[in-house]
């Protein structure tokens, strides 16, 4: 096996095994190389090996990230659930069937705006399609489009001209294939050929998914005609393995991708707790351009967008020409936009809570895990969840203490206790 197959399979495996954005993965690779640390995961018992445990500890320090979660013994235990079940090689030749691949770091088409997210970058990069990849290296031709699922005329209208705008320019459209504003911004970058990237290239690339579950199908399954357009003209990204489930950290962490790939990220209409303003808040904290589209102030669907510009976080634009005059403007130095401040700092309205507000990342990843009705065991769970034994029982315990989770028979399924929540991937009721 050569050198370069090696790092490919390694880093196939290891996009299967390790979560997004698990910054403990992420340092073992740099340390000690994606081979390596595909086979201490696979192979190695007991105590994590102390050379990678001190590297890896002193990586996370030097990035700020160094918590006793995020020691290497922690990450091996929750990691050892899913190696047995993963197999790199099916995952490529799925994925190769599909009209698709894998990109690793080393690939000359992987995404420049990555480096903005240091140790969080994604190990690896599946992708499937027909548009020229080498569009992922070039931040300025990268537009994200976002906005809220259920999305009102004024917000496609508004959407379908913007993207109509940037498309005249040879821009790229990014976003996240979900029903709504993602869905109408993908449409209309469809509908638009655009000029070549150079004399003798064929049309630019109109539009890019990143999705948040595996590519081997379509997700949300209401958008499947959508996605398959996109395959046929365009490329959809993933940086899990196919087969993943959509989890809800995981289209939390999808919303990373959006923002790292682009010079701007544009909100074009979305409520107040719209996921799309994570995507904007991480614009923001890369020191990427963000831009949002006002709205009346009676609709709730816009209030998402006044408050970004509100807080300072975001510009007005109301046509194209804004956002291309956003993106001639000499780059800002990278800083924390004063409205994130002012965010991090404001509570939420008992309106817009969640039961699952102020849970720790391994209990909402193990809350994702959980059934609706047939109920899982702790070890099932484990391996879903990709925890180990102890964060699943502890986790368990204090899901159970806040009614989100509920043991039954042999198992336990999610409960629900303000009521079950709209169905995800699909559009809430306005």
């Amino acid at each position: 096996m050569n050198k370069q197959h090696a790092e490919t399979l390694a880093r196939a495996g290891l996009s299967h095994i390790i979560e997004p954005n698990d910054l403990t993965g992420s340092a073992l690779v740099q340390v000690a190389g994606a081979p390596e640390a595909y086979r201490i995961i696979r192979e190695h018992s007991g105590p994590a090996p102390a050379n990678e445990q001190q590297q890896v500890a002193e990586l996370l320090d030097a990035n700020g990230a160094n918590r006793s979660s995020l020691r290497l013994d922690a990450g091996l235990e929750r990691w050892r659930a899913r190696a047995a079940h993963a197999d790199p090689e099916s995952d490529l030749k799925c994925m190769n069937d599909l009209g698709g691949g894998l990109l690793t770091p080393a690939n000359e088409n992987w995404p420049l705006g990555f480096e903005a997210l240091g140790l969080g970058a994604p190990l690896a990069l599946w992708y499937r399609g027909t548009g020229n990849l080498r569009i992922l290296r070039d931040p300025a031709r990268l537009v994200a489009i976002v906005g809220s699922r259920d999305a009102t005329e004024y917000g496609r209208t508004i959407t379908a001209e913007i993207v109509q705008g940037l498309r005249a320019r040879g821009l790229c459209i990014v976003s996240g294939g979900a029903y709504g504003i993602d869905a109408q911004a993908h449409q209309a970058a469809l509908a638009e050929s655009g000029p070549p990237l150079g004399v003798d290239d064929p049309p630019s690339t109109s539009t890019i998914a990143v999705m948040a579950g595996g590519l081997n199908r379509f997700y949300p399954s209401g958008n499947d005609e959508m996605l398959q357009r996109v395959h046929n003209h365009g490329i959809l990204i993933a940086e899990v393995a196919p087969g993943a489930t959509p989890t809800r950290w995981r289209f939390l962490q999808r919303n990373r991708l959006i923002a790292a790939l682009c010079a701007i990220t544009i909100v074009t209409e979305a409520r107040w707790r719209s996921g799309a303003l994570s995507t904007a808040h991480h614009a923001a904290e890369m020191g990427r351009d963000v831009g949002a589209t006002p709205g009346s102030v009676f609709s709730a669907n816009s209030a998402g967008c006044h408050r970004l510009i509100r807080e300072g976080a975001a510009t007005l634009v109301t046509d194209a020409a804004e956002v291309i005059e956003m993106l001639t403007t000499a780059q800002r130095p990278p800083e924390l936009s004063p409205g994130i401040a002012q965010r991090q700092g404001r509570s939420e309205s008992a309106e817009d809570a969640r039961d699952y507000d102020g849970l720790p990342v391994q209990d909402l990843l193990l809350l994702d895990a959980l059934p609706l009705r047939s109920p899982r065991t702790a070890d099932q769970l484990a391996v879903l969840a990709g925890l180990g034994m102890g964060s699943i029982l502890g986790g368990l315990s204090r899901l159970s203490a806040r009614h989100l989770a509920e043991r039954t028979g042999n198992g336990w399924i999610r409960r629900f206790p303000r009521g079950p929540e709209p169905q995800r991937g699909a559009p809430s009721a306005p």
